[in-house]
């Protein structure tokens, strides 16, 4: 179940394409149900984002930034390929690898709530997730 904010600029025209090839990356690689989807996508003037090279010797010309919140427990090579699909799939709908930005973050069962004021992976009303098993990335 993962919590994917997606912010890109405004000069994005297809912010709906954007968002269904993250999402279609995480089905493959995480093997979570077509319709375990939380996204959050948000269009800002071009000059309210900034992320600059990092020293990699790249520029970036419209970067789509992904944070992706997830439970913990999937291997680092896992985390790799799903990286990978989702510059793949982003290159299909015309953003340029260079300009994927990815920012991971890990969690437990007892730090998500899906309404009612609830903790539903820990009072049972839904099943931990089960990471899936780790793919070698070539």
């Amino acid at each position: 179940m993962p919590l994917v904010r997606i912010d890109h600029s405004d000069a994005r025209t297809n912010p709906a394409e954007i968002a269904g090839a993250i999402h279609d990356a995480i089905v493959a690689v995480y093997g979570i149900p077509v319709r375990d989807r939380f996204q959050i996508l948000t269009a800002r003037p071009a000059t309210t984002i900034v992320a600059e090279d990092a020293g990699l010797g790249f520029e970036r010309i419209d970067p789509v930034v992904i944070q992706i919140f997830t439970q913990r427990g999937r291997t680092d090579e896992t985390k790799q390929e799903l990286y990978a699909e989702i510059a793949r799939r982003l290159e299909t709908v015309g953003v340029a690898p260079e300009d994927v930005f990815i920012g991971y973050v890990e969690n437990g069962p007892q730090d998500w709530s899906f309404g009612f004021g609830r903790a539903q992976y820990l009072t049972g009303e839904l099943a931990v997730p089960a990471a899936k098993a780790a793919v070698t990335v070539a």
